[in-house]
């Protein structure tokens, strides 16, 4: 259906595209329970869950003498010590400073790389590598559910307190030094594999790849050599709130749809492709998409380098001792959250907008308006039930000066005028629910241990 412009045209703008967009609920090409979400979910911060992430993000292989060139003309990042066994949150903005969208950046070698991420960050590399005339071949591996061929690598995290005794076990002694973020190789039922350090919980953690067809010998492995230590497969629902109790913006709106500078960028895009396809929902409803856009700051990626030229850099620039959104913790009232469940009695209409646990979310790019003294002061997205928290929290981006920890502000639950004409959104009416800003991530032991963390993402 021609391109992503074509599409945008043929709606009225981009606004009428997101919000009228028909895409159905998202499938995670994962089992949605290995035993119960619950469990899973807390195994995460008591024992140890094995994460299978080998599906659902494309996978851009960029290899050629023009690959840090590449890919410093487009990251925030600091690119000067960039190279083998390093990974980075790689993020890019657009010339006006907003957040396209951020991957993690594995570097494989020197000069051949791997970002894995939503596709907004792939698509954006990919096309500034074929327009720009940089020295690289891009290669790219699809998810599973548009990956004909099959996935080329599996990808699995083992994450938790006993993560580490595991994966040392597993590797059939002490794994040598590898620093936060960075990149190293271990041993697993006979295969070299690779491995990324990051952790969850405040304990050390391996995501870990290699060869797709060596994927059930690995699982198998690991799930063997953990079974006495509380080891347990995370499934889709777990996995869906993990972004939130970590405090990471999952999937940023990318700002390509208004940029002038960009249109030979939306004619690439196919209109059929992610950006098309994607929907906005929530009760925050704005008349301009630049409302929804954000600044690297907003998401609290303080690593921007301004020692190396980027796109999008003079702009920020021009806006860094600008105020800025921060990035909290929002914590539902419970007594709230029980009158949304209650209100599912309600006969016609008179019902709140449903909450799936344990994630609510019911758009790809859900905006909620947060106020606090009669005045809008930001927007809450991404809302789930944590078990390990045991209340229902969102992630939410405020203005800085406008609530601390501790404050209480209300947020708007539902759709506007009774819902949209989305397949995802019943007939319902909007209500209004309390909440306590908090950190983000919310425990402090989460905050001093998952990503991003600063000196190992700059």
């Amino acid at each position: 259906m021609g391109s992503l412009q074509d599409r945008i045209d043929q709606a009225g703008g981009a606004l009428p595209m997101l919000r009228g967009s028909q895409i159905g609920q998202y499938v995670f090409p994962v089992a949605p329970e290995f035993s119960n979400w619950r469990d899973e979910c807390e195994a995460w911060a008591n024992t140890a869950v094995l994460l299978d992430q080998s599906h659902h993000m494309p996978d851009l292989y960029v290899e050629g003498p023009d690959t840090i060139r590449l890919l410093s003309d487009l990251g925030i990042n600091n690119f000067r010590n960039f190279g083998r066994n390093k990974a980075k949150q790689f993020v890019a903005c657009n010339h006006q400073g907003q957040v396209i969208g951020d991957a993690v950046l594995f570097g494989l070698d020197d000069h051949r790389v791997n970002l894995v991420g939503r596709p907004h960050i792939p698509n954006w590399v990919q096309y500034n590598a074929l327009a720009g005339g940089y020295d690289v071949i891009v290669e790219r591996d699809e998810r599973t559910l548009h990956n004909a061929r099959g996935r080329r690598t599996y990808r699995f995290e083992v994450q938790g307190p006993k993560a580490w005794e595991i994966l040392e076990r597993v590797n059939g002694g002490p794994i040598a030094d590898i620093r936060f973020f960075a990149m190293g190789q271990i041993r697993i039922a006979g295969r070299n594999v690779r491995a990324l350090k990051h952790g969850m919980a405040a304990a050390p953690g391996l995501e870990i790849w290699g060869p797709a067809e060596e994927a059930d010998e690995v699982r198998g492995a690991i799930l063997e050599a953990g079974r006495d230590l509380g080891l347990m497969q995370g499934g889709a629902r777990a996995y869906s709130t993990a972004s939130t109790e970590s405090g990471w913006y999952a999937s940023v709106l990318p700002a390509v749809y208004t940029d002038p500078a960009l249109a030979g960028y939306r004619q690439w895009l196919p209109g059929t492709g992610f950006e098309a396809g994607a929907s906005l929902g929530g009760s925050f409803v704005a008349d301009r998409i630049e409302d929804y856009y954000v600044t690297p700051w907003d998401c609290g990626y303080g690593f921007v380098d301004f020692d190396h030229d980027f796109i999008g850099r003079d702009a920020l620039m021009a806006r860094r001792d600008e105020p800025h959104l921060r990035k909290v913790t929002l914590l539902w009232d419970n007594e709230d959250v029980v009158s949304i469940f209650r209100s599912q009695f309600n006969a016609g209409d008179e019902r709140c907008k449903f909450m799936e646990a344990p994630a609510a979310y019911y758009a790809t790019f859900p905006f909620d308006t947060v106020i606090r003294d009669g005045r809008r002061i930001g927007f809450s997205t991404y809302v789930v039930y944590s078990s390990n928290a045991r209340r229902w929290m969102s992630l939410a981006l405020i203005d800085e000066t406008a609530a601390r920890e501790g404050d209480s502000v209300e947020l708007v639950w539902g759709e506007p005028d009774g819902g949209s004409h989305r397949p995802l959104v019943e007939r319902h009416r909007q209500t209004t629910v309390r909440a306590q800003v908090a950190a983000s991530p919310l425990a402090a032991k989460m905050r001093e241990g998952y990503r991003p963390h600063p000196s190992a993402v700059a």
